[in-house]
């Protein structure tokens, strides 16, 4: 009997990393009737001495119930992509009136024609405390306030002294000196409830790595500050007023967003708080510009699974068809590419009526042009443009990176001029951004063409001039397919006769040339070795790894002549074989340990079926060197279905994984898949196998 598990699929693009906003009231606007209510809990990191930021009463809107959520299911595939399982299912007791939000961000933003201010000069902390000044209203000491930076659109940690001084997160994200700065300008005023708070979506030891990797976590100690993240994942911060807890949105059935929830804590101070968005100024590689639209991203949390937080993937769900599309049909892949980027800027409208800063102060020390992660072009200045009014704080900022009105861009993407996400929300608030008013020091640097660098997730680029990104050797984005071109093995036919599955390599294997990687998952290098060749014929596909630093971390005791399940918790290999290049979501799995142990299975992404019965009819035979760490993994795969795909000529997606290591566990890969966590099941970061 066949047997079929359902398993929980990832984000291409872990598009890890996209985040919220923040805007400032006008005068005349009653920051005190917005709404909230109650929900669920928190995982939530406090780097400072205890503070009470519990918001005075106010008025409440109406709760209603929100249904649960669909529970995580498990991921049979790999070690490397096991699903989240703890934790309980998406439940909210109360709901946000969305309806009332709705209504008081538009009438906020439509009566909003207040200046944009643009400074340049001096340290980031300098420009924080300087641009607070000139920008945040007026409001009592005991007003709460919530400042979100953009924590999470950072390429994933990399060690500094491998990647020419790069961690992988600075200049990526907020600077924290700039957040010290308005915390400054802030304490100056006597306000003392002061949060910095970002979402996520990683797991809680990652934020906890990220807020010291930052500095976040050292500068909230020092101010005195709470700093929390506002995920939950049903674990962690379960105590406390639950920043994290998701409340659910009523209202949102004719969205684009009908699962959004709101954490509690931005909840509370859109009620009666000031809520301050602190993004980064740089380029996007999906959403071309990211500032405080873009940074939205950060506050969401969806319904549709369990953990919410880590649903923000699904705000760009198109976009993993597009680029598979764009991989094998270009025309049909932009167009698609086009309607993903679309509906995406259509939801992050939904997430700004609702979740509108009042005031957005932004990070340009220096603003980053590029690709947002890995090929960046840090402007020559140092600028931080803010106001009150989200839409128009991002249209200056786009043009302080050369993406607005930019025609270059539009034969790109369809005639959108800049970021799509900034002309939806114009269009869905009726604001004219044909010439805000924009003052400060800085307001002379848009007098002239501005430089423009920026590199799409869709295949092209567009340069002003040939200067060199910032970037480091192995370096690579936090989502996948977007770094380089894909690499490529070469695999010749060859007689059955000629080849013998025992370990050895024969005179036959002199003819396949050999493709070598030691990098990880994430594309950091590492001191572990893998040497792969392939070749096929009209009856098998051919496969000879000799693995380097083999630490030959397997149960010996278990018989190698049948599948053995959960053969990645042990050193092993892995195989990812598209059969057809037009369907890279479907593939075959093949894992084999380095004493002939293996597990097989099919996998199709669009349906979310693996079938664990699946063969690939494997003859396999290991040779090890336990005193010099060595291992050669000889096999040969016959099942008619990899047979079928074989053809001269074809050109099949191909994945070359390697599991090494007891405790710190290894994760590598030949095409990294640049995920924020170990992932192998990224189709878009495949490479290409050659039948020659």
């Amino acid at each position: 009997m066949r047997r079929t598990v359902s398993f929980a699929l990832g984000s291409v693009v872990t598009l890890v990393s996209c985040l919220v906003g923040c805007s400032r009231k006008s005068e005349g606007t009653d920051a005190s009737t917005a709404p909230v209510v109650s929900s669920r809990a928190s995982s939530r990191v406090d780097a400072s001495v205890a503070t009470n930021t519990s918001p005075p009463a106010g008025p409440h809107v109406p709760v209603s119930a929100a249904s649960a959520a669909v529970p995580p299911v498990t991921d049979v595939m790999s070690g490397a992509s096991t699903s989240w399982a703890g934790g309980p299912k998406v439940v909210t007791t109360g709901a946000v009136d969305g309806e009332a939000l709705r209504r008081r961000t538009h009438e906020r933003l439509a009566k909003d024609s207040s200046k944009v201010t643009m400074l340049q000069g001096g340290s980031a902390r300098d420009l924080g405390t300087r641009l607070c000044e000139a920008v945040v209203p007026s409001r009592p000491k005991d007003t709460p306030i919530l400042i979100k930076p953009n924590l999470g659109g950072f390429e994933w940690f990399k060690d500094p002294a491998k990647n020419d001084g790069d961690d992988g997160v600075k200049g990526r994200i907020t600077d924290p000196e700039f957040v010290r700065g308005i915390v400054r300008c802030l304490k100056a005023r006597g306000h003392d409830k002061i949060t910095v708070a970002e979402g996520w979506g990683a797991k809680h030891a990652d934020w906890e790595k990220l807020v010291k990797v930052s500095g976040y976590a050292a500068m909230a100690h020092e101010e005195k500050v709470r700093l929390v993240a506002m995920d939950d994942d049903g674990v962690f911060d379960k105590e406390d007023d639950q920043p994290g807890k998701p409340l659910a949105v009523s209202g949102m059935e004719k969205t684009h967003a009908p699962t959004l929830l709101m954490p509690k804590i931005l909840a509370e101070h859109l009620e009666h708080g000031l809520f301050i968005s602190a993004p980064k100024i740089k380029a996007h590689r999906f959403g071309v510009a990211s500032v405080s639209i873009k940074g939205g991203q950060g506050v969401v949390m969806l319904s549709d699974a369990s953990p919410a937080y880590k649903q923000k993937w699904r705000m760009h769900k198109e976009l993993g068809d597009a680029l598979g599309l764009l991989k094998t049909d270009k025309a049909a892949g932009q167009k698609a590419y086009i309607e993903a980027l679309e509906v995406f800027a259509e939801r992050m409208s939904d997430v700004l009526e609702l979740a509108a800063p009042h005031v957005v102060l932004a990070e340009g020390a220096p603003a980053e042009a590029g690709d947002g992660f890995a090929k960046r072009w840090p402007s020559t200045e140092s600028v931080a443009i803010g106001g009150l009014n989200p839409i128009t704080v991002d249209r200056v900022a786009a043009a302080f990176l050369g993406l607005w009105d930019n025609a270059d861009l539009a034969r790109e993407l369809g005639g959108h001029k800049t970021s799509p996400l900034i002309e939806t929300a114009a269009k869905r608030f009726g604001i004219d951004l044909s010439s805000p008013v924009v003052e400060g020091n800085g307001a002379e640097l848009l007098a002239k063409p501005r430089p423009v660098h920026f590199v799409s997730m869709s295949g092209f680029a567009l340069h002003s001039d040939d200067s060199k990104p910032e970037s480091s050797p192995g370096s690579g984005a936090s989502d996948a397919g977007t770094t380089s071109e894909r690499p490529t093995m070469t695999a010749p036919m060859v007689d059955d006769a000629a080849v013998t599955v025992d370990g050895i390599e024969d005179a036959a294997w002199k003819r396949a040339t050999p493709v070598a990687f030691d990098t990880d998952w994430s594309g950091a290098k590492t001191d572990v070795s893998t040497r792969v060749r392939a070749m096929w014929s009209k009856r098998a596909l051919y496969m000879l790894w000799e693995l380097e630093g083999a630490g030959l971390a397997v149960d010996a005791s278990r018989p190698v002549g049948t599948e053995r399940e959960k053969l990645y918790e042990e050193d092993c290999v892995e195989l990812f074989l598209g059969p057809d290049a037009s369907e890279r979501t479907r593939y075959y799995e093949v894992e084999v340990g380095p004493l002939g142990h293996f597990f097989d299975l099919s996998v199709n992404r669009k349906t979310k079926k693996s079938d664990v019965a699946w063969s690939s009819d494997p003859k396999i035979v290991t040779k090890v060197d336990r005193e010099h760490h060595r291992a050669t993994i000889e096999f040969a795969l016959r099942s008619p279905d990899v047979v079928s795909a074989l053809a001269k000529g074809k050109k099949l997606p191909l994945a070359l994984y390697r599991m090494e290591g007891k405790g710190k566990r290894l994760y590598l890969a030949w095409s990294p898949t640049n995920t924020p966590k170990p992932n192998f099941h990224v189709p878009d970061a495949f490479g290409t196998l050659s039948l020659e």
